[in-house]
């Protein structure tokens, strides 16, 4: 498999996580996931200040599901 990233890190982390338990690893993807996520709702709060949280949850709906069907 063709390595994408060339930086150093990038290296130190993969070893990393060939020494993480199958477990580990994924404890560690649901907590990237999560951090995206709040990443992302607090952007579109910084981007829409004055909506109410309904609209916000909605904004952030609609946004996903765009992620998840590209083909519209």
């Amino acid at each position: 498999m063709e390595e994408i990233r060339q930086d150093p890190g990038h290296k130190v982390y993969l070893q990393v996580l060939k020494t993480m338990t199958p477990e580990v690893r994924l404890l560690k993807a649901f907590e990237l996931h999560d951090f995206a996520t709040e990443l992302f709702k607090h952007g579109l709060r910084e981007r829409f200040p004055d909506a109410t949280e309904d609209e916000l949850r909605a904004i952030y709906l609609e946004r996903i599901e765009k992620c998840h069907n590209r083909n519209y």
